[in-house]
């Protein structure tokens, strides 16, 4: 008489079963709905927490599966669970929407960073003209030759240093710094030199 196999415990998943997955999914993008269907939860709960808004949170976990499905054939496995490796894209998702929501104040501090100076009796008049002005450094930004608005974006608003940035775009640190001036000085230009520029 045979003895019945018993089957294997579901929660004591072996982490070479998740690497299995892994390759799997590398092979036939179809397979990677298993590693979604794994992860998701936890993904989830990191952005939520982080973010404190369930509709941010969930655009910002499918953007992350997206991210992730699209750097599969680059991904090495070595040994750390593959959630690590979502929690190092959720996490720059995560910087990414904070940068984008952030982008105008940023960029403003960069071009006028003496602000702090201002006589509080003028606050009230003065934040409309900020805003007004924050306004206007959007636009202009998106303006500038493309080159010149990706170095402002990386160095300003993803706080990148001018080795990563020209590292990134394939130039020396010296072209990077004069991109960076003449884009600040294309954009003083056409600001003005109302708020201290």
């Amino acid at each position: 008489m045979m003895a019945a196999r018993k089957p294997p415990p579901k929660s004591a998943a072996p982490v070479f079963d998740e690497r299995a997955m892994v390759e799997a999914a590398q092979r036939e993008p179809a397979k990677f709905a298993a590693l979604y269907e794994r992860h998701f939860e936890r993904v989830y709960a990191f952005v939520v927490w982080r973010v404190r808004d369930r509709a941010v949170a969930e655009e910002l976990t499918a953007e992350v599966f997206y991210k992730a499905l699209a750097s599969l054939p680059k991904y090495e496995w070595r040994g750390a669970p593959f959630a690590a490796w979502l929690f190092r894209i959720a996490a720059n998702v995560i910087a990414d929407q904070r940068s984008r929501a952030s982008r105008k104040n940023e960029i403003h501090e960069a071009i006028h960073d003496d602000t702090s100076l201002q006589d509080p009796a003028e606050s009230s008049e003065h934040d409309l003209q900020r805003i007004e002005l924050r306004a206007q450094i959007y636009r202009l930004v998106d303006e500038l030759p493309e080159v010149q608005r990706r170095v402002i974006q990386q160095r300003f608003v993803e706080q990148r240093s001018v080795r990563e940035i020209a590292q990134r775009l394939g130039k020396t640190p010296g072209a990077i710094k004069q991109l960076q001036f003449r884009a600040l000085r294309n954009l003083r230009a056409q600001i003005g030199g109302g708020y201290g520029g």
